[in-house]
């Protein structure tokens, strides 16, 4: 009831308020939970710092053209909130004065930011080494204006990493829509056709599994596997690597687990399954998240509750890197998601 009372709408906190109360509470019907910071002193991995900054994902603009069941971003198509030309300008200083190699594109679907382009074609010119762009799929078939991304990321040898929740249509249109799976499918063999996924070519398709339910993920290279068998029988579809991604406890999968009873059980099992580990090498180690107007995360998890880094600069108009090295990373009990078993990041597994 507590949980539940904390998610109404008549609750006088924003949302990203309650969920962080939310988190913070842990304490259950059968007792408490021991914090993740307790978790990692245990381990002399408190505070936890970062190593070297060498990636800053960007998150464009919550507008999406989908509305998936476990958004950690809430994206969908009424969302408004879009990356300006200034804010990535000011990236794109940053990228010419610093070592950082690695530019990782988001959403919402980040395609939709209506400078995406004029971005990537910028960010081109400055010479970073590895480009990389979150798909949706669908969003390559969703207009005419977006049918040529295909060739438009080959152009600009884009690492391509896309979601597909599973190889089989009923759990992948569950999860993030009706018809989701055929358009998915349509998208990959259009990236094919331009040399995506395929061996002796350079030009990188990676997928991204996420469980649908309130459960863990299994072991990602079998997944990878079974993904590559049906994908390649059924619809003749290559593709590299397959990450496996726990679903963290926020914004949508943080409501779907408090409305099915799950809340509880869940975070058992992320603490139960916690891996000492897996911290050394959680993706807050060596990216910077950096918001739609330009604000500072230790991760996209903590963008999405709120947590803003713990350094005197918090805009990439700001960004320091010599302290934002030796900062101390913001941690929560959400951060259980990221070291639970293999571990979990943007690229799949940690460990």
């Amino acid at each position: 009831m507590l949980l539940k009372s904390l998610t109404a709408t008549k609750n006088p906190l924003s949302k990203t308020e309650r969920q962080l109360e939310i988190l913070s509470n842990g304490i259950f019907s059968t007792g408490s939970l021991p914090t993740f910071a307790q978790k990692i002193k245990q381990s002399n991995q408190f505070p936890l710092r970062p190593s070297k900054i060498e990636i800053l994902q960007i998150n464009v603009g919550y507008m999406c053209n989908q509305v998936c069941a476990h958004c950690h971003v809430d994206a969908g198509p009424d969302r408004k909130e879009i990356m300006t030309v200034e804010t990535m300008q000011q990236i794109l200083e940053v990228l010419k004065t610093t070592e950082i190699n690695t530019l990782d594109l988001t959403g919402g679907a980040p395609e939709m930011n209506p400078n995406f382009r004029w971005f990537v074609e910028e960010a081109s010119k400055i010479g970073v080494k590895d480009f990389i762009v979150r798909s949706n799929l669908t969003i390559i078939l969703a207009n005419k204006k977006y049918h040529d991304l295909p060739q438009f990321f080959a152009k600009y040898n884009i690492h391509v990493i896309s979601s597909l929740p599973y190889y089989k249509r009923e759990k992948t249109d569950k999860q993030r829509g009706d018809g989701v799976f055929d358009k998915s499918i349509q998208a990959l063999q259009m990236l094919n056709n331009v040399g995506y996924g395929k061996e002796n070519n350079n030009l990188k398709l990676d997928l991204v599994y996420n469980p649908s339910g309130a459960f863990l993920s299994t072991d990602q290279m079998a997944l990878q596997n079974d993904f590559k068998k049906v994908l390649k029988d059924d619809f003749d579809i290559d593709f590299n690597s397959l990450f496996a991604i726990t679903n963290l406890p926020i914004s949508r999968f943080l409501d779907y687990l408090i409305n099915t009873d799950n809340y509880e059980d869940y975070m058992y099992a992320l603490v139960d399954a916690y891996n000492p580990k897996a911290v050394k090498n959680v993706m807050c180690k060596n990216t910077i998240s950096v918001s739609w107007d330009g604000y500072l995360y230790d991760c996209d998890f903590n963008q999405m509750l709120g947590l803003n880094v713990a350094a005197s600069e918090k805009h990439i108009s700001q960004f320091n890197e010599e302290i934002l090295n030796k900062r101390d990373i913001i941690i929560s009990q959400h951060c259980y998601g990221c070291t639970a078993g293999a571990g979990s990041s943007c690229q799949g597994t940690v460990t």
